[in-house]
């Protein structure tokens, strides 16, 4: 009892995390990672985990949490149609070696240089999203160019070290590949279960052994927050995407760019602050 009450700040803030990051799952196709990973951040520091691995810690747990979103998530989008199968298939592979890749190369970074990353990536994809730029190429093209073949694997790599579910990036990437919006969206839902599981595996063993790790952690995965945030998330990711096929796509993507802009800028402050 002591346990759960010394850690109720911490399961409150999770709780809120988890039915604010499903919404946002299925509106903007983020896999909810995109909130969560500030937001469980913060609730570490409030119990006083040690700085250098609060970001560790919420990016891992975050990535937990994904792999049951994105199934409630791109489930409902398949509904609708919204994705795109036989880029799934194509992708599918370089996406998961680079996310495993990435959950190697995160577990070497300080948590600070995790907060860097996280804020900066998300900062550039905010400013494409609130101006988008028209394409330049086909996207049938792209697919089979030798360049864009390096596309996958880095949005794996880069997802797993921010802790997301890989829509941040993806979801501008095929607007930019005159993908409609909605089914980058859709599309993007099936590419955080790829990112997510292997990530997760990833994370539970590189952070065995870990000193300071709070209660109920497995490796830098926390369990507390995965029984918290999951069941919230996979509730509420269903009526995002009742909200986003209500939206135009200038609208979708103008939402989607001005809440990564907050969200990036306090990361870019904690970076420089840790």
């Amino acid at each position: 009892m002591d346990i759960l009450i010394s850690n109720l700040p911490l399961i409150g803030m999770m709780i809120a995390a988890g039915i604010i990051g499903g919404i946002l799952a299925g509106l903007l196709g983020v896999g909810g990672g995109i909130v969560i990973v500030p937001v469980l951040e913060f609730a570490l520091s409030i119990v006083d985990v040690d700085p250098s691995i609060r970001m560790h810690i919420a990016v891992a747990t975050s990535l937990a949490t994904i792999i049951f979103t994105s199934i409630s998530s791109a489930r409902a989008h398949h509904k609708k149609g919204a994705i795109d199968m036989p880029l799934v298939k194509s992708w599918a592979l370089p996406i998961l070696i680079g996310s495993a890749f990435g959950t190697w190369v995160a577990s070497q970074l300080d948590s600070s240089v995790l907060a860097g990353i996280f804020g900066f990536i998300a900062l550039l994809v905010s400013v494409k999203m609130m101006w988008p730029i028209k394409a330049a190429v086909d996207g049938a093209q792209a697919v089979r160019s030798s360049l864009f073949c390096s596309l996958p694997g880095s949005i794996g790599l880069l997802s797993s070290m921010m802790g997301i579910g890989g829509g941040t990036l993806s979801v501008p990437i095929l607007t930019l590949l005159k993908h409609p919006v909605h089914r980058a969206v859709g599309t993007s839902a099936l590419f955080g279960l790829i990112i997510s599981v292997p990530a997760t595996i990833g994370y539970m063993v590189n952070g065995q052994g870990v000193a300071g790790l709070p209660f109920g952690s497995v490796g830098f995965v926390n369990m507390i927050g995965l029984i918290c945030i999951s069941p919230l998330t996979i509730l509420s990711a269903p009526l995002g995407v009742k909200i986003a096929h209500k939206l135009s796509q200038k609208q979708l993507s103008a939402l989607f760019g001005a809440f990564l802009c907050i969200v990036a800028v306090r990361m870019i402050f904690r970076a420089f602050a840790g």
